[in-house]
């Protein structure tokens, strides 16, 4: 039975996950998403009980993964290069743009790009309670390398360098993937001038 359970409530998340990439989050109604998971709304009500949980729960099923990984590699980054600026930012960049080469991932990266752009001040607290302190992390392990940087104006920079990372995770730039590049090298790739660009502008005076 509780396969059953995770078998529905994973559907849902799915349909969910590609219909708000379609359409975004007020354009998607509850029925459309029954509709595409193939089950009944008693269903959503059980495993979700509204559709502001069920916007939450596609988030959390994919940043909740990619936050693991960020503070693991950061730790790693604070073991391994002690005092280095670009180790640390590889941390915060790559698991990110990781996503977007996960056949699951790429919807929910149009889903993140939908909560950008669309004004959306629940779903941005619940981001923000959730996962605010993952940015907190990264900001606390920056300060040191570049003890010239007040608080502010250290969390202003960083939050260009999450606005170029979710620029960059949605692909809406003018570099395209060159033919004969698999996606997985134009990625690195991607991550390496990301890297570069960001260490530039917070080490900029």
């Amino acid at each position: 039975m509780a396969t059953t359970h995770f078998n529905t409530k994973d559907r849902i998340l799915g349909a969910a996950e590609e219909l708000f990439a379609q359409h975004g989050f007020s354009g998607t109604s509850l029925r459309q998403v029954t509709s595409r998971a193939d089950v009944n709304i008693a269903a959503v009500n059980y495993h979700f009980g509204s559709k502001e949980n069920l916007v939450n729960e596609v988030f959390r099923r994919r940043m909740d993964e990619m936050s693991e990984r960020r503070i693991r590699e950061l730790r790693s980054a604070q073991e391994d290069h002690p005092g280095e600026l670009e180790p640390i930012l590889a941390a915060f960049i790559e698991p990110a743009l990781a996503l977007t080469l996960d056949r699951h991932g790429s919807a929910f990266v149009r889903v993140l790009a939908r909560a950008y752009a669309e004004k959306n001040d629940r779903l941005r607290k619940f981001l923000s309670d959730n996962y605010g302190q993952v940015l907190r992390e990264f900001a606390k392990a920056i300060a040191p390398c570049l003890p010239q940087l007040g608080k502010e104006e250290l969390y202003w920079r960083l939050d260009f360098v999450a606005g170029a990372l979710t620029y960059a995770m949605a692909d809406f730039g003018l570099i395209r993937r060159p033919a004969g590049t698999s996606e997985r090298s134009h990625g690195d790739k991607a991550a390496e001038h990301l890297i570069r660009f960001a260490a530039s502008g917070l080490r900029a005076p």
